[in-house]
């Protein structure tokens, strides 16, 4: 019953019972009328005015009879259906994994006891003396009645005759019985004995005596040294109950739990039982009012304490759907860094379609994480040494299974993670030295103009072959289209974008990409020890629509890299601790934010899959670029700089030039390179750093004719900062 309309009812019979000491009749029509009006709780403040205007009358807001809420049919049609089977039956992967565990666990029991075989029957024949013993003396011991003893001697030394002779009476029937039951066993057993010593074949004969031979080994084996161990050690697991559960929210510290639990409520409404989910429990239920699922998330560690589990096993989380004090909390069997992961797919075999989905990791329950690798650009951020190169490096090795892929590989690290993939790339470089530099450059100039060609291509397309204005499948395998997939991957992308001269350029290439690659089959994949505006520039962190979150230290860091707002939703990888190397928040195929084990694919495993990756290429026929030893030819663009040679064409006491004129200066100093630049070339070149056109006026002819144009001044003073001499503007 709800305590508050329990309260209101008693209220108003103290009301009715507090009449005048007198004997004046009750009007029973007045008092159900009083009855009827809305308490003081249930209406607005005395002077707010009812829809009649009328300022004296109070205003009814939860009025008597009104609807209760939506319709049963409504909630009928809204309500989550169970699903009739469970997920490992229903899911064929999950099926083979677990038909496939169950295959190797028996086989695994038998081969353990096979090998022991021999040493079991060495052991139960040198115990079988003792266990003959044993039996003998068991024997004896029942045909005496021996575990009445103590009885019978307790009656005795009580004096209690009555009580002493009705179990001696019961110990002589006993005897007797037992007796009689030895004796025909022993002629049964003698005769049976006898019978097989002089018709049964030898090999009976001897079968018959190893049998009882370890029959009796195994009763004479110590109970603290038995012969049979298990083949499998199956690790004792507290069953999760609701009590468990309860108890360890009590313990988080949060004040409104604290005040629930001392008012008597409890800290967790359960929505469902507590069943099992994987190799886990699940429980799922609302948090008391003004608690969050994010609260609950940051005392990760202290609900792990309650559970009395590793902090790897608890996963508190929150359900999409539903408001944000709802729970689900899955408390695994084994830390989900130290489970054993059900075997890739592609670790051994296999090709792959990057327009369709692959798997590349787990979730806390083992079930396999899919992604979708086109149509894509993808960040990765972490601290150090929590597993983003890997992670970069595993999802590279996929598209090095699909063969239309071209590879564009920059380790900006220079460790040769990447390394395992340099036999597949088209385009390869580790290291960060100016001649690195420039060597990525000089590529990523090339391809913003595939860029534009494929744009191009796109456009002039039929609809019937391309009805969404995008590269697809079929397109991409149509090599006279030059539609492949072009898939560019950065580790420690920082490097470039903070670079002091070309930072700029490669910011705005890359946010172009980031911005259209993915419609026109390119597929960008940046990773970073540092997630800030600087290393991740906003029109990247903006418009990636895959994101991977390893371990990050603080807010800012995880909504860089997950999207603003991530870490206030509950959505945090500060959370994960030192050890969950790999594990990682994945936002990304239309999903919510989902914690993602991903495959673990040391160097070994991806030089395998890359000499795999080089073969596929080779008999499509697509092998190409550095995998084959063909060098980037160097861009006779990538060795100059714009800004000097501008200045190097404007005379001091030119102050502004028009564009247009700027560029043919450029022409006649650069042919190679400036030839075919025009204004509009020269404005976009310049807005990388930060120079935009002015309008300058001229007289020509008598006219006055403006044009856009440049100012000196801004190029000397932004080469000055670029150079770190601000004095020298």
């Amino acid at each position: 019953m709800n305590h508050d309309d329990e309260n209101e009812h008693f209220e108003r019979l103290e009301s009715e019972m507090a009449v005048e000491e007198s004997n004046d009749v009750v009007d029973l029509n007045e008092k159900r009328s009083v009855r009827s009006e809305p308490t003081e709780s249930a209406t607005s403040a005395e002077d707010a005015p009812d829809e009649s205007g009328d300022p004296t009358t109070r205003l009814t807001v939860d009025r008597p009879g009104g609807p209760s809420g939506p319709s049963f049919m409504d909630r009928v049609r809204g309500a989550k259906r169970r699903p009739v089977l469970p997920a490992w039956a229903s899911s064929k992967p999950e099926f083979v994994t677990a038909a496939g565990w169950l295959a190797g666990h028996t086989w695994h029991t038998a081969a353990y006891h096979a090998v022991r075989l021999p040493w079991y029957g060495v052991r139960l024949t040198a115990q079988s003396p003792h266990g003959a013993a044993q039996f003998v003396g068991g024997t004896m011991r029942w045909l005496a009645d021996r575990e009445g003893d103590p009885l019978r001697a307790a009656a005795a030394r009580r004096e209690d005759v009555a009580e002493y002779l009705k179990l001696s009476r019961q110990r002589d029937r006993r005897v007797r019985w037992r007796t009689l039951v030895a004796v025909a066993a022993s002629i049964v057993g003698m005769s049976t004995a006898m019978s097989l010593y002089v018709l049964a074949s030898a090999w009976l004969l001897a079968l018959s005596g190893a049998m009882v031979t370890l029959a009796l080994g195994w009763l004479g084996q110590p109970a603290d040294a038995p012969v049979v161990h298990r083949a499998v050690e199956i690790p004792k697991v507290q069953k999760l109950t609701s009590d468990i559960v309860l108890r360890a929210l009590g313990s988080l510290g949060i004040g409104q739990i604290n005040q629930a639990i001392a008012k008597g409520r409890e800290p967790l409404t359960f929505t469902a039982p507590i069943t099992r989910d994987g190799p886990g429990w699940r429980a799922e239920g609302d948090l008391p009012f003004g608690v969050t699922v994010a609260d609950v998330v940051d005392k990760r560690d202290k609900l792990a304490s309650g559970l009395r589990r590793p902090l790897g096993c608890v996963w508190p989380d929150s359900v999409p759907d539903e408001h944000t004090g709802r729970l689900v909390l899955w408390v695994g069997d084994q830390d989900m860094s130290k489970a054993k992961q059900p075997t890739w797919p592609l670790a051994k075999s296999g090709s792959v379609d990057l327009f369709k989905p692959v798997a590349f990791g787990t979730d806390q329950r083992g079930r396999w994480v899919e992604i979708t690798l086109m149509y894509i650009a993808g960040v990765i951020g972490a601290i150090p040494r929590m597993g983003k190169t890997f992670l970069l490096r595993l999802l590279l090795l996929i598209a090095a299974l699909d063969p239309r892929a071209e590879l564009h590989l920059f380790d900006l690290k220079g460790t040769g993670d990447l390394g395992p993939l340099e036999q597949v790339a088209y385009r390869y470089r580790a290291g960060d030295d100016d001649e690195d530099i420039l060597y990525i450059l000089a590529d990523l100039r090339e391809l913003r103009g595939e860029l534009r060609r494929r744009a191009k291509v796109i456009r002039s397309l039929p609809r019937d072959l391309c009805p969404e204005s995008k590269v697809t499948s079929d397109l991409a395998s149509k090599k006279s289209l030059g539609l492949h997939p072009v898939v560019v991957g950065v580790d420690e992308c920082q490097v470039l974008f903070e670079h002091p001269k070309y930072g700029e350029e490669i910011k705005e290439i890359c946010t172009d990409i980031t911005k259209r690659g993915p419609a026109l089959g390119f597929v960008q994949l940046l990773s970073t020890q540092r997630p800030d505006k600087d290393a991740l520039p906003p029109g990247i962190g903006a418009n990636a629509s895959a994101r991977f979150c390893l371990k990050v230290l603080g807010q800012i860091e995880n909504d860089m890299v997950l999207g603003t707002g991530a870490y206030k939703r509950g959505v945090r990888a500060t959370m994960f601790a030192w050890a969950d190397k790999g594990i990682h928040y994945f936002v990304g195929e239309g999903a919510d934010a989902r914690i993602v084990r991903s495959v673990y694919a040391d160097a070994v495993i991806a030089e395998r899959i890359a000499l795999r990756g080089r073969k596929l290429r080779e008999d499509a026929g697509t092998l190409a670029g550095h995998a084959l030893g063909e060098e980037l030819e160097a861009d006779p663009a990538a060795s100059y700089d714009l800004l000097t040679d501008i200045l190097a064409v404007l005379s001091r006491k030119e102050s502004k030039l028009w564009s247009e004129e700027v560029a043919s200066r450029l022409a006649e100093l650069r042919p190679e390179i400036y030839g075919e630049w025009g204004a509009e070339q020269l404005t976009s070149a310049l807005k990388p750093y930060g120079i935009n056109t002015i309008q300058i006026g001229r007289r020509v002819d008598g006219k006055v004719v403006n044009r856009r144009g440049i100012a000196r001044a801004d190029i000397a003073k932004t080469v000055a900062e670029r150079d770190g001499k601000p004095d020298a503007a």
